[in-house]
């Protein structure tokens, strides 16, 4: 078998030619009209046989297969409020298609294919084997209306969110103009939502949003100055979101974030975050034997599967750890038990089953009474799992400055280690941030010290701590703080003596890092 996986050819013709499914295949009264057409996301992930099946797993098969009334895409009226929409630039990395779209009035939109082509991440040579055939065949894992779900949920929890709409590309229809973006899209089902980039968009949730960034420039922002902080409860919340859904692919990337005015300090700034991109909601992988050997805690446990029962809150929020890391630094179990227990009270049976009444009429046929059983379930689950969840958080936090000149104050004792950061340039009223960590808890706190001169007090027995000096010049004191391992980068100076530390404390710390 192992041979034949390697060697086999990969089939020319894996993927369905058009999504239309034509009338002679439809009952009598499935008549599409000149302004939509019945079509499938993926009928080729439904064409195997019971051992495939057994052996791969059924995933979400039956709902790539149904046969869905969907609207023709026309760039002059897909957004009626947009107005017409003009072709800017062909993207999606390996595997979605993705065409971003400009509106009159400066917004943009991004135009998704429902499927997918992973092969296109294997080396050249795999990409003709039968390795191909079953990576293509994993895209079948995915919920391809998941996205249409979530808007109802975000909307209760006050998260912000996007307004996907799933149309038809039919090759008559439509003239791109970017790139070959009409060989990759005609035939196909895409879903088309708004981006949240610039200062034109807006959002009802968010009114007040002066512009939206990406993850990356929030995090630069944050660490230049303290005056600018991430909405750490909004992030919570967005988080406790994703678990919920069992929405596992939240990497930095997935993210933007709506830069607010802070209205009891006008010259401070907050952070409310935006998630995007869901085509991993309500993901299905391990319902096969090739699924579940694949999804073991040795190989590549972050594929989390959606269940009744939430499972493995460690994989199933791995991917956002660096976002939880610098977006919610000062929660504590308190803060996670109440923000679990206020999704609770927001989604109320009959919120869920609105939402997942957005599915297509044919796809929630098929699953959305199971789908509904589930969220219920999951939803009870929140405050146990909340735990769990600050738990992870709480093991090896890391605390991070900025770049500015900032003063670390560290009081330990045998059961607990505060940490209090002041702007030094400020003076003495310009504490930015401040947290209790309990050794029950915690087994070993980084600080992080980023750029300018700052100054490092431990005082007290306790906690393990990891001191990373910057690039400038930094000062600890006691120098002989007992429990106390020192890095810092090859260019900075930091004023302790260099007592043994471990390998994983001298690395330099990538405040920038995503993985």
């Amino acid at each position: 078998m192992a041979l034949g996986i390697t060697t086999g050819c990969a089939r020319k013709d894996f993927f369905q030619t058009d999504a239309q499914v034509h009338s002679q295949a439809l009952a009598p009264a499935r008549h599409a009209s000149t302004d939509s057409v019945w079509a499938t996301a993926g009928r080729h992930y439904n064409q195997h046989g019971w051992l495939f099946r057994r052996f791969m797993g059924p995933h979400h098969r039956g709902l790539w297969a149904a046969p869905v009334r969907v609207p023709i895409f026309r760039l002059a009226s897909a957004d009626k409020e947009a107005g017409p929409l003009k072709p800017t630039k062909l993207g999606g990395g390996f595997q979605s298609t993705s065409l971003t779209l400009e509106a009159a009035d400066g917004r943009t939109f991004a135009l998704r294919s429902l499927d997918k082509d992973p092969a296109r991440i294997l080396p050249k040579f795999y990409q003709k084997t039968f390795v191909a055939n079953a990576l293509r065949d994993g895209t079948s894992a995915g919920n391809p209306y998941g996205a249409l779900v979530v808007p109802p949920l975000a909307q209760a929890l006050g998260v912000p969110h996007t307004h996907p709409r799933i149309f038809y590309v039919a090759p008559s229809e439509t003239e791109f103009t970017v790139d070959d973006a009409n060989e990759r899209l005609r035939g196909k089902m895409v879903l088309l939502e708004e981006k949240y980039n610039g200062k034109q968009v807006s959002s009802p949730l968010l009114p007040q949003a002066q512009e939206f960034i990406s993850d990356e420039d929030m995090r630069k922002r944050i660490y230049a100055s303290p005056a600018d902080r991430p909405d750490q409860q909004a992030l919570l919340r967005a988080r406790l979101l994703d678990v919920l859904i069992g929405d596992w692919d939240r990497h930095a990337g997935q993210w933007q974030w709506a830069v607010l005015p802070d209205p009891a300090h006008p010259n401070r700034r907050r952070y409310a975050p935006v998630p995007k991109d869901r085509d991993q909601t309500f993901y299905r992988v391990s319902d096969g034997l090739v699924g579940w050997l694949g999804t073991r805690k040795f190989t590549v446990r972050h594929l989390v599967t959606f269940k009744k029962r939430i499972h493995d809150v460690e994989a199933l929020t791995g991917q956002g750890r660096f976002v939880d890391q610098r977006g919610m630094p000062e929660l504590t179990r308190r803060d996670f038990e109440q923000a679990a227990r206020y999704v609770q009270q927001h989604l109320p049976d009959s919120t869920l089953a609105r939402a997942v009444h957005r599915l297509p009429p044919a796809v929630y046929a098929h699953a959305g009474k199971r789908l509904l059983r589930d969220l219920k379930h999951r939803r009870d689950q929140l405050p146990s799992v909340a735990r769990k969840y600050y738990l992870l958080k709480a093991r090896q936090p890391i605390v991070a400055g900025t770049d500015q000149p900032d003063f670390f104050q560290v009081q330990r004792t045998p059961d607990s280690t505060t940490v209090r950061i002041y702007n030094r340039t400020l003076g003495a009223d310009s504490l930015y941030f401040q947290r209790t960590y309990y050794r029950k808890e915690t087994r070993r706190l980084t600080i992080e010290g980023l750029g300018s001169n700052d100054i490092f007090e431990v005082t007290g027995r306790g906690l393990p701590l990891v001191l990373h000096g910057g690039a400038d010049h930094d000062v600890v004191r006691p120098a002989n703080a007992p429990r106390v391992e020192f890095s810092q980068e090859a260019n900075g100076n930091l004023d302790v003596p260099r007592p043994r530390t471990d390998k994983e404390a001298l690395k330099n710390y990538d405040r920038l890092a995503d993985e």
